[in-house]
């Protein structure tokens, strides 16, 4: 039997850095089986920088490892600047539209939340050009996500917002979202009404990729010493430094440590609050705080392995509306996580079955200080080693990759009815 067509609308994709683009890359690739894979997406530009190679055209074709890739030019922008975040994905809209033309037959349409509203408009659209399945795979609820930290007030736009995303959520022929909490949401959304047909399945780390290494392993040794963490006790936050993780007040929390100079606290990434954070440690002279540029995927096992404890944080209201998907890459190195999480979300409930470390709620800021002492205060025995394994060994039984690239392929094959 020839095998079906599948048009995937990924925002990012490889080689940026965006967690989006690295699962949707690793779940193309993982479907080449079953699919002839078309991506559109921008040129890589998640930094907010273009390349120049990519400065002369607006549609780049390319194929990266059997996944056919048209890439559209989008301006320039800066993370805090608003307008210009507008007009870049307005403009990646527009052109991703155009792209669609030029895709060729599809019989099946993938998009993700991203970004916000537009990304669930482009799968409609793209269902209504190639008279498509559409499958909406929602990693965030927008605005859902926007209200939980305050980004706008504007009850014209929200309302706005919440009625086209629940428009493409109806378009959708399967919605999928990313943990079991946030099924919630998309009931609560459609109360009173029919709940589109929709399915869990969790994000994912490569645990091929990323797994535990010696404390001792040459790179692991040669990423401490080039940024100052040899010989201390390791915090890590990794991921992105932006709004919905609550990381201005964590780091006001950190700096009641600063006269510990044994351990340290490393935030490992790039993002919209990194210049307020990095402006709070140079005015409260946070010496034990430590700024780290992302990491190229091919090294991220050895940041990871790097750390003693990582913090998995998302700011309060996000429960059922994101999942923080660096819990599964801290579970794959085998280290304990420190989570700032809601009683109930996704990411708390995984936390617990896998005895992997311990949580507060946000915004406990004299709770989550105790909990770091008491992480220094393990350093000396066995419990972090023991949490760590524990990590690991619930995400091989129960989150790999396999497993959920396997439940997507299910039900885009069967993308009617409820899983």
């Amino acid at each position: 039997m020839p095998k079906k067509n599948l048009l995937l609308y990924a925002h990012y994709y490889y080689p940026d850095v965006a967690s989006t683009g690295q699962i949707l890359q690793e779940l193309a690739e993982g479907m080449l089986e079953d699919f002839n894979i078309t991506v559109i997406c921008v040129v890589p530009s998640y930094s907010g920088v273009i390349p120049d190679k990519y400065k002369k055209r607006k549609y780049y074709f390319e194929d990266i490892n059997g996944v056919k890739i048209i890439r559209v030019r989008v301006p320039e922008f800066k993370k805090e600047d608003k307008l210009s975040r507008i007009k870049n994905i307005l403009t990646y809209f527009i052109r991703s539209i155009i792209a669609t033309l030029k895709s060729g037959p599809q019989h099946y349409v993938f998009s993700i939340s991203q970004p916000p509203i537009f990304g669930g408009l482009l799968g409609v659209i793209g269902k209504w050009i190639k008279r498509a399945k559409y499958i909406y795979n929602i990693q965030d609820f927008n605005p859902e996500q926007i209200i939980a930290v305050g980004y706008s007030k504007n009850r014209f736009v929200i309302n706005l917002m919440l009625a086209l995303d629940k428009f493409s959520c109806r378009q959708a022929d399967k919605v999928i979202v990313v943990g079991r909490d946030m099924v919630e949401t998309l009931k609560n959304r459609f109360k009173g009404h029919k709940v589109p047909s929709h399915c869990y399945i969790n994000n994912w780390i490569d645990e091929k990729a990323i797994y535990p290494l010696e404390p001792t392993h040459e790179k692991v040794v040669e990423f401490k010493e080039k940024y100052g963490l040899t010989n201390k006790f390791v915090f890590m936050y990794s991921g992105n430094l932006g709004l919905y993780y609550d990381l201005e007040n964590l780091i006001k929390v950190i700096g009641k440590f600063n006269n510990q100079k044994d351990v340290v606290f490393a935030f490992v990434g790039d993002g919209s609050i990194k210049s307020q954070l990095e402006a709070y440690k140079q005015e409260h002279e946070l010496d034990n705080v430590i700024f780290i540029p992302y990491q190229d995927k091919k090294d991220l096992i050895y940041s990871l392995n790097a750390a003693d404890v990582h913090w998995v944080v998302n700011a309060n209201g996000i429960k059922g509306v994101s999942v923080p998907s660096k819990i599964y890459g801290v579970m794959a190195a085998g280290k304990p996580v420190l989570g700032v999480l809601e009683d109930e979300s996704e990411a708390q409930n995984i936390v617990e079955k896998a005895g992997c470390g311990f949580v507060v709620s946000p915004k406990e800021y004299i709770k989550m200080s105790q909990l770091i002492d008491s992480y220094i205060q393990f350093q000396s025995c066995d419990n972090l080693e023991t949490m760590g394994k524990r990590g690991h060994e619930y995400l091989l039984k129960n989150l790999t990759k396999e497993l959920s690239i396997q439940k997507y392929k299910m039900n885009l094959n069967h993308s009617k009815g409820e899983c």
